[in-house]
């Protein structure tokens, strides 16, 4: 049976998710404000959330309707059969994303829906369902913009950004979307050296090797939402986890370079490495970016500097991003660079023309993806 589906991204990501969701084989992908719809059965839905880099989570709509008040919300809500996705065994949390609606307190909204998704379910089964806003077993999501409220179920459970292989990270890491959405934004397909000279704890570096070796970021997840529903089909998704294991390839044919000045950062990075399964296939190394030495050319560098946010940071990285235009220039001769810069005042201490600028959203922070052509 087709349904509809929308996968969220981060803004400014949703023309690759659209591409990669094509790549799935899923034709027609709607692009929209914060993510991309599109319609499919059981396994695309499954396929989904096992092979999409980019995406955060994969919704599946259930219902819309206009909502003004408490009352309109109440009834929308109630109106869902909802014994077809919960039982009362089962748990249950709510989230809201509200803007320039009627209803301004994401609380009281989900609180609201909450009660009419459990009345439903006591008339139907005579027992209420529980509340667990940890780990539940049904998450339900709730888009009320202009008066227009969605109700979706979340078919990923947690965020599809928690891979699995991140455990040690420092401060602040680059979420595992967003370094996926950069590698696909510089076109590096696989078949090229790539140098990550300031790589923390290594989230780039590891997606790439995931992305080149043709493993699905989800293979370590411990779960989706979708496996707990009526209806989980786990003879299908077992046949999808087989088919994405069976591509992944033993070798690659490039060089995956990621180092840090921080030793610190270097052991979680190789640990995370280890635990994602491409190892093998990523070289870590502690040193300091003006002693990072590339492969031969053809090549890309991908870099997240510090952004300098808080008060003062901005004037002691100036010196870092010098160095990092230093370094461009003098050892990645014949490299393309991509660095996501997070603070207009300090692209221009790098001392390069970028030949382009994409926008992008590390979570608030309003960034740019600068590209360099270092001839």
């Amino acid at each position: 049976m087709e349904m509809i589906f929308f996968a969220t991204a981060a803004k400014g990501v949703e023309e690759v998710l659209a591409n990669e969701i094509r790549s799935l084989g899923i034709p027609d992908p709607c692009v929209e404000k914060g993510g991309v719809r599109f319609r499919g059965d059981l396994g695309a839905c499954y396929k989904a959330n096992l092979w999409l880099r980019t995406a955060q989570r994969i919704l599946m709509p259930v219902a819309e309707f206009p909502c003004d008040s408490p009352e309109t919300l109440y009834e929308g809500v109630r109106s869902i059969p909802w014994a077809r996705y919960l039982t009362p065994d089962m748990t249950l949390a709510v989230s809201c994303n509200l803007r320039d609606s009627a209803m301004t307190h994401s609380g009281f909204t989900a609180l609201k829906t909450k009660d009419a998704i459990v009345d439903s379910i006591r008339d139907s089964h005579g027992r209420r369902p529980n509340v667990d806003t940890v780990d539940p077993d049904l998450l339900v999501n709730v888009h009320l913009v202009r008066n227009r409220c969605t109700v979706s179920l979340d078919t990923s459970g947690t965020g599809l950004d928690k891979r699995g292989y991140r455990l040690e990270t420092k401060e602040a890491p680059l979420r595992e979307t967003l370094a996926a959405a950069i590698i696909e934004l510089s076109g590096w397909d696989g078949t090229s050296a790539l140098v990550d000279p300031m790589c923390g704890s290594g989230t780039i570096p590891i997606e790439a090797a995931l992305k080149a070796s043709r493993r699905p970021p989800g293979c370590l997840r411990s779960g989706y939402g979708f496996q707990r529903w009526p209806g989980y089909d786990a003879s299908l998704w077992r046949n999808i986890f087989r088919d994405a294991r069976e591509q992944a390839l033993p070798e690659l044919p490039v060089s995956i370079l990621g180092s840090d000045a921080s030793s610190g950062a270097i052991r979680n990075a190789r640990r995370n490495a280890e635990r994602a399964g491409i190892a093998q296939f990523v070289t870590f190394g502690n040193r300091d970016i003006g002693d990072v030495s590339p492969p031969p050319f053809p090549g890309i560098v991908l870099c997240n500097p510090p952004y300098g946010v808080r008060l003062g940071e901005e004037e002691a990285l100036k010196p870092l991003y010098k160095k990092i235009g230093d370094m461009l220039k003098r050892r990645f001769n014949g490299y393309t660079a991509f660095l996501l810069v997070g603070n207009a005042a300090l692209a221009p201490c790098i001392g390069l023309k970028a030949s382009r600028r994409i926008v992008l959203f590390n979570g608030p922070i309003e960034c740019r993806l600068l590209r360099y052509e270092l001839y």
